[in-house]
């Protein structure tokens, strides 16, 4: 059971989540823009690993584009702890499993486990900025074989983003145009959705309706349907508290599907199917 300074600071979490996810796409997928991934970091951003390190811009893109275009990279994201301060900065511990095919001559996988140090700056989006990665090893990974992970953190960054726009207690609704695909349907319990006009009506009266909340993912599954289009299949435990106090729970299944455009900073919603597991009740003690 979340405390109530969790739920209140949950979509923070949502959002530092959203950003380490999208770090990643850049090193996995060479359509990435380098504008996309030089929009996750602050201008005076310091990167440190074994290879050194890079401060501002221009030194990590000197790096980044080091990296042989042939190699193929995956970073599987394996737990995160995250601290968020009374000013809003955000400090994240990532464990990953890094894979590669390409920087042994032989061609064989090299497969290692990483811990990510990260401190996070806020910004006038919800989406903070990293201002400081640090990477250390931790001995190799168990994994045996190469398996892509970029629409794992493709998919991933934009769920924790629709999470962290969706509790955002400054109800900020322009971003929300970057993540619908042109004809989104949303067929939430109280009704579709097909445009945006219906989408602010629900955002600023149902979905606005509680002081603070947050929700936690479990049972996520995804299946590629199409050349740039994916299933994802997610359940959500809403925790949220009321204007008057009152603290609730919720249980939903989601269905989405979803459209890739690797050039965009997201990927975007094309339908979303919501299932009531759990109906709103008050959270017990």
């Amino acid at each position: 059971m979340l405390s109530v300074e969790q739920i209140k600071r949950g979509y923070i979490q949502h959002a530092a989540t959203a950003q380490l996810h999208r770090w990643y796409q850049g090193y996995e997928n060479n359509a990435v823009p380098l504008t996309n991934q030089l929009d996750l970091l602050t201008a005076d951003v310091k990167v440190k690993s074994s290879l050194g390190e890079a401060v501002g811009h221009k030194s990590y893109l000197e790096r980044f584009n080091a990296i042989p275009k042939t190699w193929k990279n995956a970073h599987w994201v394996q737990g995160t702890q995250i601290t968020v301060s009374e000013g809003g900065a955000v400090n994240m511990m990532a464990t990953i499993d890094y894979l590669n095919l390409g920087a042994k001559h032989d061609g064989t996988l090299s497969a290692a486990r990483l811990k990510y140090n990260t401190e996070m700056q806020g910004t006038s989006e919800v989406l903070p900025k990293f201002a400081m990665v640090s990477i250390e090893p931790l001995g190799e990974s168990k994994t045996q074989s190469f398996s892509d992970a970029y629409a794992d953190n493709r998919l991933k960054s934009l769920l924790h983003y629709w999470l962290a726009l969706i509790e955002d207690p400054k109800r900020r609704l322009e971003p929300f145009q970057e993540i619908f695909a042109k004809d989104f349907k949303l067929d939430f319990s109280s009704g579709t959705i097909t445009d945006f006009a219906a989408f602010e009506k629900w955002f600023r009266g149902p979905a606005s309706a509680v002081a603070a909340s947050t929700h936690q993912i479990s049972n996520l599954s995804y299946s590629k349907t199409a050349t740039d289009t994916y299933a994802l299949k997610v359940d959500f435990d809403w925790q949220g508290i009321l204007p008057d106090g009152k603290e609730m729970t919720l249980k939903t299944r989601h269905n989405w599907t979803i459209q890739d455009d690797v050039k965009e900073r997201f990927a975007r919603l094309k339908t979303v199917q919501v299932e009531v597991l759990r109906p709103a009740a008050p959270r017990a003690n």
